[in-house]
């Protein structure tokens, strides 16, 4: 018979070790359990967390979809938004731009990396002042890069109402290969002239994997 949370000794509920003991102190699926509220006949709050971290692998739960998240009995509707509305909320916080200029690509790569998981292209484009620090960015495109999707005019539009003075350019590639394609470089270079005719320069395309990443400032593809 499945032990409810309130049949479990008091010290050993997430919210009261919560209270006792700090965050930090807490498993992932007590963390997930706070989040979730409660289980479902037969399967307590914490029972259910463990089932779906077991699944998701920790990690790549942040990259869940609603649908497969609903597909796990006793995740439904609200439970699948209140992890997602939080995983989205992680990723804006954790993921703010930098305040000090951006003067390697590594530095690009350590704040976006987490694009590595995603199954589908991200195309992003960041935009710079003159001291090279983040003024903002824009999420371009989701999907293979083509001109059709990834156009001038949506990277550079932002970047006049920003007042930026330059861009840098980055997007993941989901099959982990951290190398340029030819439709890569058709599309910086085209991008690169565009930004010349507007005087905003391209200052970089970093492409980024989970484990590691391609610049083409660094290949001497990009000339200053």
């Amino acid at each position: 018979m499945t032990m409810k949370i309130r049949e479990m000794e008091k010290i050993e509920r997430p919210r009261e070790k919560l209270r006792r003991y700090g965050m930090q102190k807490l498993s992932n699926a007590e963390l997930l359990a706070l989040i979730l509220g409660n289980g479902r006949k037969g399967e307590n709050v914490l029972q259910l967390s463990k089932k779906v971290l077991k699944q998701f692998k920790n990690v790549s739960l942040l990259n869940a979809s609603i649908s497969q998240l609903n597909n796990i009995n006793g995740i439904g509707w609200i439970k699948s938004a209140r992890l997602l509305a939080g995983f989205e909320l992680f990723r804006r916080i954790n993921f703010e731009p930098k305040t000090g200029p951006v003067d390697s690509p590594s530095i690009i790569w350590q704040q976006f990396k987490y694009l590595g998981r995603q199954k589908k292209e991200h195309f992003i484009a960041i935009y710079l002042d003159a001291r090279n620090v983040i003024l903002d960015q824009e999420l371009v495109s989701i999907g293979s890069l083509d001109m059709s999707v990834v156009h001038p005019r949506e990277v550079f539009e932002p970047a006049i109402r920003r007042l930026a003075a330059s861009v840098i350019l980055l997007h993941n590639h989901p099959s982990g290969e951290a190398t340029a394609s030819e439709a890569d470089l058709i599309i910086t270079k085209k991008l690169v002239e565009s930004g010349k005719i507007l005087g905003i320069e391209v200052l970089d395309h970093v492409i980024i994997t989970e484990e590691k990443y391609f610049s083409f400032k660094e290949e001497k593809l990009i000339n200053s």
